[in-house]
């Protein structure tokens, strides 16, 4: 039986977004749910925005008017949070999609969560922490742009795409203990730890994890690549369902 996806508005400060990201955007939203509500906020005569234009029709997002009304003040932030009012209460959703790194969103956030739907942050890395903590998860810009094709001209060979740069995560102490811990609380009597569980927990205790923070495109090669754990697959044949992570019968030095 298909489970039924979760119907998402998604609301994109276009003052505080980078119109270079919507494609993986729009394909990193998707796996989250169904985008039935799509708007973007801006004061569209002004020529700093002229970038989002091209991509506003191929992606059926509607360009919300919004003018500056005060030099210095910003009534974008406004309009979006009361339109996300008006969504929360006059549309059945299961969530929201903020794409912003404003910290003026954090209360929007909060209130969403209250009335018991989830959200879910996009903005950049320098996205204030109080932000981050308001969403059930959030997930960095920088992790989503892909990088761009070579003309046909410039290279008749198509380039691979490149996979995030790896670092050497086993020295990243912080992670590690995070890691630890996680499994190590959702383990059962055995000491094994289902993957989804480890994966809702992370997200949980940490809204902006994201195994792409380190260089990894699944939590998976992410656990794999630290070192500490076992790893056992029920069915060798089934994806992440059938996962169980262990930590490793060894002494730690942390």
């Amino acid at each position: 039986m298909i489970k039924e996806q979760k119907s998402l508005a998604v609301i994109i400060d276009a003052d505080n977004s980078q119109p270079s990201i919507i494609e993986a955007l729009m394909e990193e939203i998707a796996k989250y749910g169904v985008a039935s509500v799509k708007r973007i906020y801006g004061d569209w005569t002004d020529t700093r925005l002229k970038g989002w234009k091209s991509h506003l029709l191929s992606h059926a997002i509607q360009p919300m008017q919004q003018f500056g009304y005060t030099v210095g003040k910003n009534a974008t932030d406004s309009a979006m949070i009361i339109d996300a009012m008006d969504l929360l209460y006059t549309e059945k959703l299961d969530g929201f999609c903020i794409v912003s790194s404003d910290s003026d969103f954090t209360r929007l956030a909060q209130r969403i969560r209250e009335s018991g739907l989830s959200v879910y942050g996009f903005g950049e890395k320098k996205t204030p922490k109080a932000f981050l903590a308001a969403c059930d998860k959030f997930i960095y810009t920088e992790n989503l742009r892909k990088v761009k094709k070579s003309s046909p001209a410039k290279s008749p060979v198509k380039s691979p795409v490149k996979s995030p740069v790896k670092i050497d995560i086993t020295k990243n102490e912080s992670l590690m203990v995070l890691l630890r811990n996680v499994v190590e609380d959702t383990a059962d009597h055995s000491g094994w730890s289902y993957l989804t569980h480890i994966s809702q927990t992370l997200a949980n205790r940490q809204a902006d994890f994201d195994p792409r923070n380190y260089g990894y495109n699944k939590l998976m090669d992410l656990i794999s690549a630290v070192g500490i754990f076992e790893v056992k697959k029920d069915d060798p044949f089934s994806h992440d369902k059938a996962v169980f992570i262990r930590c490793k019968r060894q002494k730690r030095s942390y």
